[in-house]
């Protein structure tokens, strides 16, 4: 098992205190295990495992405990008239009608530290908003860094080198089930269809009550092909329109943000770097995991240039930074990384193969004039900084501990 100290780093501040601290993320993307390392650590501490209850809304098993007013009376039974802190772990809390009153009942009446989970962006961020206004902390669970997709490897195959193990991370992506399935390629395939095909039907159709299921995954598919591309809802619209199937760009938008609300897809606005705003229109959009899209859609090695895109936004995020696409009057720059004052500037190429993609890798930096770091990442292996322009490898880019 990873630990993922990055994630128990950020939530061990927050393990005893009055606030519900929520574990969001796509799908199998280690949101269970983080809950099981967590209630290891409080273990550890001199905590009585009596003290700890555990449920998954997801098992038949606590099937009768998934309405709020059931799940707050067998909880109660539970730890009623007792003084010890009590340490509740719910898995898939959107499973509970109206849990939000539960939780939030529990947090009141009883002596108890929450730690939950759930699948939705907009089910736990509007309710939580709600009922529970500045008394949770939210955390998003990210399937597997490269470095903790190496970890995982080397644990199998120890003498497993960094650049056959990112080969094989380019197609396979991060899930961290993958480890138990020892990496097979035909049974790896098999799990992320299966993650992809539950993330649609139970966190994008059921949850939205969507009934055209095929133009969603006509809409799926097109994002898919062009991940790290500008378009609009209005594009997608017409693009479907000469495929036979008219659509209206608002149910495209309200589409694609049911499948940003389930964790799969992330949307990144361009920003005016010259006139300093958000522009509103022709967004780009990134795949939680690329693994996913080599199982549904194909052809990573094919689009390596927009994978190797998707992989280094999805790597920002984790690191906690805030990113916008930069815009330079015709020129753009894919990353503006921003966390609390740092900054980051992040180009991302396949090969420098030649002088003309060098000097339009680099050059879009000349325009702007502030000291916070610029990179351009690519799969090359000789270093080619200039003017102060920092060239990294991306297996290198990926495993440093901090950029600076």
């Amino acid at each position: 098992m990873i630990k993922r100290t990055n994630y128990l780093d950020k939530i061990r501040p927050f393990i005893n205190t009055d606030v519900i601290k929520v574990l969001t993320g796509v799908r199998r993307s280690g949101k269970s295990v983080m809950l099981e390392l967590l209630k290891e650590e409080i273990i550890s501490t001199g905590v009585s495992p009596s003290q700890c209850i555990t449920l998954n809304f997801e098992s038949l098993s606590n099937a009768h405990l998934c309405q709020a007013d059931v799940l707050y009376k067998e909880i109660a039974s539970r730890i009623q008239q007792k003084s010890d802190t009590f340490y509740l772990f719910f898995d898939e809390i959107q499973e509970v009608t109206h849990w939000e009153k539960c939780i939030n009942s529990l947090r009141v009446d009883f002596n108890c530290d929450i730690y939950i989970t759930g699948s939705n962006a907009h089910l736990l961020s509007g309710e939580l908003a709600t009922y529970l206004g500045g008394r949770y902390v939210e955390f998003t669970i990210y399937p597997f860094s490269f470095r903790e997709y190496l970890e995982s490897r080397h644990q199998q195959t120890p003498d497993l080198t960094e650049p056959i193990a990112f080969q094989n991370y380019l197609l396979t992506g991060g899930m961290p089930f993958l480890s138990q399935l020892s990496y097979d390629t035909t049974s790896i395939t098999q799990y992320l269809r299966d993650i992809y095909n539950s993330v649609i039907l139970k966190d994008v159709v059921q949850r939205n009550r969507i009934r055209d299921i095929d133009l969603l995954e006509r809409i799926i598919s097109y994002v898919m092909a062009n991940i790290g591309h500008t378009f609009s809802a209005r594009s997608i619209a017409n693009y479907l329109k000469s495929e036979q199937r008219k659509v209206a760009p608002e149910t495209v938008s309200n589409y694609i943000q049911a499948c940003c609300n389930a964790y799969l897809l992330y949307q990144v606005k361009r920003e005016d770097i010259v006139g300093k705003k958000i522009l509103s229109i022709n967004e780009k959009y990134y795949l939680v995991d690329h693994g996913i899209r080599e199982a549904v859609y194909g052809k990573n090695t094919q689009d390596i240039d927009q994978l190797l895109e998707n992989i280094v936004y999805m790597e920002l995020l984790r690191r906690g930074y805030s990113i916008s696409v930069g815009k330079v009057n015709n020129k753009e720059i894919d990353f503006i990384a921003t966390c609390n004052n740092s900054k980051l500037y992040v180009q991302v190429a396949y090969l420098l193969a030649s002088e003309e993609t060098i000097s339009r890798e680099f050059d879009v930096y000349n325009t702007i004039q502030d000291n916070y770091p610029k990179y351009v990442v690519s799969l090359d292996e000789f270093d080619m900084s200039r003017n102060g322009i920092k060239h990294k490898n991306i297996r290198d880019f990926l495993l440093m501990k901090e950029w600076k």
